[in-house]
């Protein structure tokens, strides 16, 4: 101690001197602060003197834990030498993984046996099962199939589960399928029909596979546990609605119903419903209150001798039941007494009165649901008369339409070719229906009688829109609109065959497009102020209109398209009008002619009767501007032409329009407004067949001298006529031999074109 205190010097803790000199001297401070700390070492020294043993302790303690510590560390490592030199950690890692096998094969063969277990659990239930099946105990039988279904998950099974499970469920499926068979099997012995005395026999106590005794109501109760009421009434249900339900449900039906029970020792053994012929001398039952009361009575025999009056039961027949017993009953009775007319249908409300105390009667059975407003079927229809009657009325109005458009044969009435049927003076020559004036236009046509009648039944179904309720006018303008339809639907698809031809129906079945058109788009102007406000802001014909004008046009452009292509087909006979001069060729070339004449002349007496003035002098001249121009084309395209020839070629000119004479004079005669042009003198081929003055002008050409064809063409005539100069050059080359005045000539026509 005294050492360690001897070392605390003074000077170590004075800085403002060189303390490493000795000899230097301490100033008054200084010597302050060493008095000062020697007391300091002073009481230190005193302390740790008087706690010497302590202190000693303290040291010997420390030096202890020391010498333990390295005691420890030594025998860790000779604890890590041994591990380095014998692995143990692998060998108590195997062992754990030993352990966990064990223990995991020991769980799985605990599971494997409780699994065994509830397996021949469920073999012996299912075994019992099929015993009390077969020894009558069906109500237990049906309860374990109902437990065991749940048991073995049906409907909810697993995609990976013991292969077992699969083979127990064919088993529970068979019990079902064979619990199900017997059960119908009994209610097929219980309920039955006997078709020679007309009577429903149901018997109490059954007997079915040496399984005597089976209550019915035992039946019932195994149906019900099984959840197979519904299969198990199926067959019994078909046969009631059949046999009695059927007869009862119409109302020109002549029956009546009596009930029997017979009773043995045990109470009743069966019960008995006949059905027999109706004394009442009431043909027709036109309120309903007789069929009501004798569905009523089957019903309340089925509840009672059947169900057991059991609510649940009879609930289940119904369901499986009333959609077609409501059938029966509107299809036999409600839809044959809806009004003919709107007059009467406020004598329907008696009918909706007996139709509704019905089915109340049917809820306070459970025959019928009383909160679902999907079984009140009865009082929907009846309550619902107005659209019935609308509906049957839109039937009966497309009804007529369907039939007149089938049976429609386009029969034309009789007219004869010294003029067309529509005109005499600006007056129709026949009275008939057929010619109809159209809306839009100062002409008439001839229409079909299927067009016709057609519109008859239209008009008259918009004229009932006007006085009929909304419901009611909103069927009948759909009717109107269907009828119309049904043209386009029905007619172009009868009648495909003969569009490909030349003949009347083609043709008059463009006149019925056309008038339907525009019939279409006078109808919203004739009935739209009577027809009820509501139907006002929906009522539309428009739409329908261009569809009818466009199949219209369409079938006059196909027949315009069929006509020119017979007409080109004709004249292709012609070989181009080559050497005339030669008799064969002439020939040939005149039977041509005749052909052409001979279509255009057949077109002539189809068309010029049944169209519009119009319409059949635009279509008309379109065909004869095919035929002229192609005519004059073969002509001018000849080469090398003979003077006799030339002759020859005017003669077949000459002789095709002299045979056309009666075809022009009748475009001549007719005007846009159907009156005569005779007296005007305007000339036909100016506008409508600018080729009719070209060919008519070629003829003159075939026989004229060179320089009178020089001075027309200097003149401009010929180019009035439709010529062009490659075409009369050509034509002058054909006919005139090359010489200084055809040099000339031609000189002259080259200049006048400057």
């Amino acid at each position: 101690m005294d050492p360690l205190f001897d070392r605390i010097n003074v000077r170590d803790l004075l800085s403002g001197h060189d303390l490493s000199d000795p000899s230097t001297p301490l100033a008054p401070l200084d010597l302050r602060l060493e008095s000062h700390s020697l007391q300091i070492k002073s009481k230190v020294r005193s302390y740790l003197l008087s706690h010497h043993d302590g202190f000693a302790s303290l040291f010997s303690q420390c030096n202890d834990a020391i010498l333990e510590t390295n005691e420890i560390s030594d025998n860790i490592s000779c604890i890590l030498s041994l591990i380095s030199d014998h692995p143990i950690d692998v060998e108590i890692r195997e062992l754990v993984d030993e352990i966990g096998r064990k223990t995991k094969e020991a769980r799985e063969k605990r599971e494997l046996l409780g699994l065994l277990r509830v397996i021949v659990g469920i073999c012996k239930r299912l075994e019992g099962a099929r015993s009390a099946l077969s020894n009558g105990r069906l109500r237990f039988a049906a309860e374990e199939v109902k437990e065991l279904k749940k048991a073995l998950r049906i409907g909810d099974e697993e995609e990976v589960e013991p292969i077992v499970y699969g083979l127990l469920r064919k088993q529970w499926a068979d019990l079902f399928d064979d619990m199900q068979e017997l059960l119908v099997k009994f209610m097929e012995n219980a309920v039955r029909f006997e078709p020679d005395s007309r009577t429903i026999r149901v018997k109490y106590r059954l007997s079915v596979d040496e399984i005597d005794g089976i209550e019915l109501h035992t039946v019932l109760e195994a149906m019900d546990v099984a959840g197979i009421l519904d299969y198990g009434f199926a067959k019994a249900a078909d046969l009631i609605i059949k046999h009695v339900i059927t007869p009862a449900a119409n109302y020109r039906s002549l029956v009546t119903f009596v009930e029997d029970v017979n009773y043995g020792s045990d109470g009743i053994t069966e019960a008995v419903l006949k059905i027999l012929p109706s004394q009442d001398n009431k043909i027709l039952d036109a309120d309903g209150d007789a069929i009501y009361a004798r569905v009523i009575q089957v019903i309340r025999f089925i509840f009672k001798h059947i169900c057991f009056e059991n609510g649940s039961w009879i609930h289940s027949f119904g369901r499986l039941t009333w959609p077609r017993i409501s059938d029966l009953i509107i299809s036999n009775f409600l839809s044959k007494i809806v009004p003919e007319d709107a007059s009467r249908l406020a004598d329907f409300q008696k009918i909706i009165k007996y139709t509704s105390e019905f089915e109340i009667a049917l809820k306070e059975m459970m025959f019928i649901s009383v909160s679902d407003n999907k079984d009140d079927r009865l009082s929907n229809f009846a309550e619902n008369v107005e659209v019935h009657f609308a509906f049957r009325k839109k039937m009966e109005i497309l009804g007529k339409a369907r039939n007149l458009l089938l049976q429609c044969d386009f029969f034309v009435p009789q007219y004869t070719s010294k003029g067309p049927l529509l005109k005499k003076d600006g007056m129709a020559i026949n009275s008939s229906k057929q010619v109809v004036d159209l809306l839009f236009s100062a002409e008439r046509c001839v229409v079909s009688k299927a067009a016709s009648q057609l519109m008859e039944l239209v008009h008259q179904a918009l004229q009932d829109v006007g006085l009929s309720s909304t419901r009611v006018a909103l069927e009948f303008y759909h009717a109107a609109r269907d009828a119309i339809l049904l043209y386009e639907a029905i007619i172009p698809v009868k009648l495909e065959w003969q569009l490909d031809g030349i003949n009347q129906v083609a043709i008059l079945m463009h006149n019925d497009c056309l008038y339907l058109s525009q019939e279409i788009l006078g109808l919203a102007f004739e009935y739209r102020t009577d027809f009820p406000n509501s139907i006002k802001e929906h009522a539309v014909f428009a739409d329908m209109a261009p569809r009818f004008h466009l199949i219209a046009e369409e079938i006059l452009q196909r027949q315009i398209q069929i006509v020119i292509f017979n007409l080109r087909e004709a004249i292709d006979g012609a070989d181009g009008f080559q050497n005339t001069h030669q008799m064969q060729q002439f020939e040939s070339a005149k039977f041509s002619i005749d052909q052409v004449v001979f279509v255009l002349e057949k077109v002539h007496i189809i068309w010029e009767p049944l169209l519009q003035p119009s319409t059949y002098r635009r279509s008309m001249c379109m065909v004869l501007e095919s035929v002229f121009s192609r005519i004059t084309k073969d002509i001018l395209l000849l080469d090398d032409l003979a003077a006799e020839e030339t002759l020859q070629l005017q003669r077949l000119i000459h002789l095709m329009l002299e045979n056309l004479s009666s075809l022009l004079k009748s475009l001549i005669a007719i005007d846009s407004k159907g009156k005569s042009e005779e007296d005007s003198g305007r000339p036909i081929d100016d506008d409508i067949i600018p080729s009719l003055r070209k060919i008519h002008k070629l003829a003159e050409l075939l026989d004229m001298p060179l320089k009178s064809i020089t001075i027309s063409w200097e003149s401009g005539e010929l180019l009035s006529c439709g010529f062009t100069i490659v075409e009369l050059k050509d034509f002058i080359r054909a006919i005139f031999a090359d010489s200084p005045l055809r040099k000339e000539c031609l000189w002259r026509i080259e200049n006048a074109s400057l």
